[in-house]
């Protein structure tokens, strides 16, 4: 019923493994990328030699690329699909100092209007070999969530599917953002009730500023925000929660990135989201303590003392 083909353009390991996951769930999968990837493609998946290629034989197509590259790669992604094709993109990031939604980027530089994204609390290396975790899909158009979910569900692979796309994108940076405050909390110490305050304030906060941004504050308290962000809790080797650890043992970002080994995106958001809700605003205490504490380089004691100061609001 659905689309035989799925095309993934990005050779990282994101998009190694949803390549797999599509490839697992019994759907030809192909990659594009610029990387002879041969000795590191999974069972089932096939590179293709350049995009006019990939986008003649699949239709739906999945973007795994770096938030900064985003346009350029949709740029060249536009020269070869059409309204038929379905256009979804897996980037846990916001695009320029105007911090626009990576489907808004997919819009501008392709005639594609059909468009999503794919984010969730999955790792890479779950996804990657297998283990049980789960995804959640967003688009406006029913049929692009159905395409989803066909293409990539399976035993191992749960999908979950919102028609908030813009919500499901701010929560996935956002909640990028957040999961190197839970690293470096962890790191210094800080109680399991503490964390768990943490993540409560931070959830509610980041729905404020997704519902500034045009999204559903609804979509913050589902698995695309608080169930993303208690995921991070568990996950030890999540770049951004490494990242966090990192910070707390006083490295800098150069340093935290390298421990990570992936291009983590949320150590560039976070002052950019700051400022972006300042200038709306929106009440944002925990973002302004991540930018103006922890990227700073003050001490953890500091960082906490400043966090505990805060004025208590009433739960809403």
């Amino acid at each position: 019923m659905y689309l035989a083909h799925v095309g993934v353009v990005g050779g990282g390991p994101w998009g190694l493994s949803l390549a797999a996951a599509a490839a697992r769930a019994g759907t030809k999968a192909l990659i594009q990328s610029r990387r002879d990837l041969s000795s590191t493609l999974p069972a089932g998946v096939e590179q293709v030699g350049n995009m006019e290629e990939l986008a003649q034989r699949a239709r739906l197509l999945v973007l795994a690329v770096p938030s900064e590259t985003a346009a350029d790669v949709a740029r060249q992604l536009g020269d070869h699909v059409d309204g038929r094709h379905l256009v979804v993109h897996a980037i846990r990031g916001l695009a320029g100092e105007s911090l626009d939604p990576i489907s808004r980027v997919v819009r501008r530089e392709t005639p594609a209007r059909r468009i999503g994204a794919l984010s969730g609390p999955a790792l890479a290396e779950e996804l990657r070999d297998g283990k049980p975790c789960a995804l959640i899909c967003g688009s406006a158009y029913p049929e692009v969530n159905a395409a989803l979910l066909a293409a990539f569900a399976s035993p191992s692979l749960r999908i979950y599917e919102t028609p908030d796309l813009i919500g499901l994108e701010w929560a996935s940076a956002l909640v990028g953002c957040l999961a190197i405050g839970v690293g470096y909390a962890q790191a210094v110490g800080v109680s399991a009730g503490l964390v768990a305050t943490f993540i409560s304030r931070s959830v509610e906060e980041a729905s404020r500023i997704a519902a500034a941004a045009g999204g559903k504050e609804r979509t913050l308290l589902g698995l695309a925000g608080y169930g993303d962000l208690l995921a991070s809790v568990a996950q030890e080797a999540r770049p951004e929660v490494v990242v966090g650890r990192a910070f707390a043992r006083g490295l800098t970002a150069e340093q935290a990135v390298a421990e990570a080994k992936l291009r983590v995106e949320a150590i560039e958001l976070i002052p950019r989201i700051a400022q972006w809700a300042a200038v709306r605003g929106v009440r944002i205490p925990i973002f302004k303590g991540l930018s103006k504490g922890m990227l700073a380089g003050r001490t953890a004691e500091d960082l906490v003392r400043e966090l505990m100061a805060q004025p208590v609001q009433k739960l809403s």
